[in-house]
């Protein structure tokens, strides 16, 4: 049986233990109360480094041959190494695969650790439970930030979320500093400091009054329009660069999205009949299946390196 131990870093840290694909037992989170979600922003790296570790070993239980854990975070992530996080910006530099695989030891459990960022674990939970693990899976997750997931795992930086969609000057209000940048028209943060008199649910709301409704309405109907070309340049890039195929969005403000407007701007922009052959689908957002995810890309991660001989064994 394939044990593994998936970790992910969002709001808070949730840990699973997963056999053959499925989650054992229940997960663990901290903070257990979604009120201290706030704080995983304050923890400085080792309090973060800790905190992780803290969990895997929760989820382990009594499970002790465990050859690998997985931790998915939010950032651009290289070789084991954080080289930007403008949502966690204390993890900038660190050395995320060094750090738990030494914290870990010493709590007992000496295994590898493999570092995904947080939307490729999404795509690779997804591939997972789908049963679709032979076939490439992509996921736009609309939170916080926007993450752009790919699966399978490829070289590459795919930052999709910082995709420029736009060359206007005066959309830069992407958390990375850039102009024009997906993330800079749909990330809640962004949205809350482009509307700085108003909610995003509430822009949503406003919209639905139509040009009768106002100057506000106007003006909060325009923007809606303006959020759903984002979502259909970004996915139009991917399948210009990458083919057609199957897109999953995903993330809590998935809410927003009509589905009947993105497919119409799409259908603008995707217009060689080779690349049509795509399709759209909402899926619920759900730890279970992040925790899967990066539990998978841990024992794809062994299985990598027995192929290459980089594979060192480790005994619990």
């Amino acid at each position: 049986m394939a044990k593994t131990i998936g970790v992910v870093l969002s709001d808070r840290v949730t840990a699973g233990l997963v056999i053959d694909h499925r989650i054992e037992g229940t997960l663990r989170s901290f903070p257990e109360s979604s009120d201290d979600e706030s704080g995983l922003v304050e923890l400085h790296t080792d309090g973060l480094i800790k905190v992780i570790s803290e969990q895997a070993i929760l989820a382990r239980g009594n499970h002790h041959d465990i050859p690998a854990v997985g931790v998915a975070l939010p950032g651009l992530i290289r070789n084991g190494v954080v080289e930007e996080a403008p949502n966690l910006p204390q993890l900038k530099g660190a050395r995320i695969a060094e750090l738990v695989t030494a914290e870990l030891r010493n709590q007992g459990l000496r295994c590898q650790v493999n570092i995904v960022n947080d939307a490729d674990g999404m795509a690779a939970g997804l591939a997972a439970s789908l049963g679709k693990l032979g076939s490439m899976i992509r996921v736009w997750t609309l939170g916080i930030g926007i993450g752009f997931g790919r699966y399978p795992f490829a070289p590459g930086v795919w930052e999709g979320g910082h995709t420029s969609v736009t060359l206007d000057d005066k959309e830069n209000f992407c958390g990375c500093g850039g102009r024009g940048h997906i993330e800079g028209i749909m990330g809640h943060r962004a949205m809350r400091l482009r509307f700085l008199d108003m909610e995003p649910e509430e822009v949503f709301i406003e919209a639905r009054k139509g040009p009768q409704g106002g100057p506000q309405a106007e003006r909060c109907l325009r923007f809606v329009r303006f959020w759903h070309k984002a979502l259909a340049a970004g996915t139009a890039n991917s399948i210009h660069m990458s083919g057609p195929g199957k897109f999953y969005l995903t993330g809590f403000n998935v809410r927003f999205v009509d589905l009947n407007m993105l497919r119409d701007y799409l259908h603008q922009m995707i217009k060689m009949s080779p690349l049509q052959g795509y399709t759209i689908e909402i899926v619920e957002d759900n730890p279970q299946i992040r925790v899967l995810g990066a539990a998978v890309a841990a024992e794809q991660s062994i299985v990598y390196a027995q192929n290459t001989g980089l594979f060192t064994a480790f005994k619990g």
